[in-house]
């Protein structure tokens, strides 16, 4: 059930993450004439929206709260560094760092203990927004195509990819036995709804981190094409715990695989909203009728 608090702090974890898709360089450039130490303090609201869902469920915990005002403030303080020893935009471990602290605590859900079960997705909103702010306002990390005004080329490259993955995800997905066929055809209302769902919830979230900012910056020492194995590889071995108990390894070589076709969309016209299309059409389609 959707409570009053809980529509009011998901809209509150919303602001950022749309603010950085629809006007980033707008928000970048008016952060950056406020003072140095108020630009690293401003990711602290992002413990507001933990603040209200947890007291209106009983579960406030200070030491939540705290973890959830000072690491995105830790964030900041880091990325604002790595800009200025890094003018050209090469990338430094500072970069690497925080993306590695990020995906860790998506990954092994540090977090979500913090949270009731149905709203944990809660805490990845939070923590994509805490990376938001520092690599899309502070930052200001080039090349990174975070820009959800959607084109019919991100549509036609998006779409594109999803053709070329296909074939070898049947054969391998049916060859493995992870993918099984169900015979539905879901209304247009149900398909558009779960499309729209994981395409800003799941696919942006994931292809921001592993394509926009992870490629984007291996690239960068790497090459693109090394760059793009990399990513891929990583981004595979993301999935080793889902829809299991151990090492998944299924679901990490075909995420992997995946991985391949989303970094080739991203990288075209280095546009996230290209590989999310990707991204978001094979999970649904999977979701659907493969799983």
């Amino acid at each position: 059930m959707i409570t009053a608090p809980i529509a009011i702090a998901a809209v509150l974890a919303l602001i950022p993450y749309l603010a950085g898709a629809f006007f980033g360089e707008r928000f970048g450039l008016a952060i950056a004439r406020i003072p140095r130490l108020a630009r690293i303090s401003v990711p602290a609201v992002l413990c507001i929206p933990y603040a209200v869902v947890a007291v209106s469920t009983g579960m406030l915990r200070w030491y939540w709260l705290a973890m959830y005002a000072l690491m995105p403030v830790a964030i900041a303080a880091v990325l604002l560094q790595a800009r200025h020893a890094d003018p050209e935009h090469r990338g430094n471990w500072r970069d690497f760092l925080v993306l590695i602290v990020l995906g860790l605590a998506v990954d092994l859900r540090w977090f979500e203990p913090a949270w009731p079960a149905h709203l944990a997705v809660f805490n990845k909103v939070l923590l994509l927004d805490a990376g938001i702010y520092g690599f899309v306002m502070l930052r200001q990390l080039d090349g990174v195509g975070f820009d959800l005004r959607l084109r019919l080329r991100d549509l036609a490259i998006g779409l594109r990819e999803f053709g070329f993955y296909v074939p070898t995800a049947i054969a391998l997905g049916f060859g493995l036995r992870f993918l099984h066929v169900h015979a539905l055809w879901p209304s247009p209302l149900r398909f558009g709804g779960a499309f729209l769902f994981t395409f800003f919830l799941i696919a942006v979230p994931e292809e921001l981190f592993f394509r926009g900012w992870m490629q984007n910056l291996l690239e960068r020492r790497m090459g693109r094409y090394s760059a793009l194995i990399a990513a891929s590889v990583l981004f595979g071995l993301s999935h080793w715990n889902k829809r299991s108990t151990g090492f998944n390894w299924k679901y990490v070589l075909m995420a992997a695989l995946a991985g391949i076709f989303y970094g080739r969309a991203w990288r075209q016209e280095r546009r996230v909203a290209a590989s999310a299309i990707t991204h978001a059409t094979v999970d649904t389609v999977w979701s659907i009728w493969l799983r």
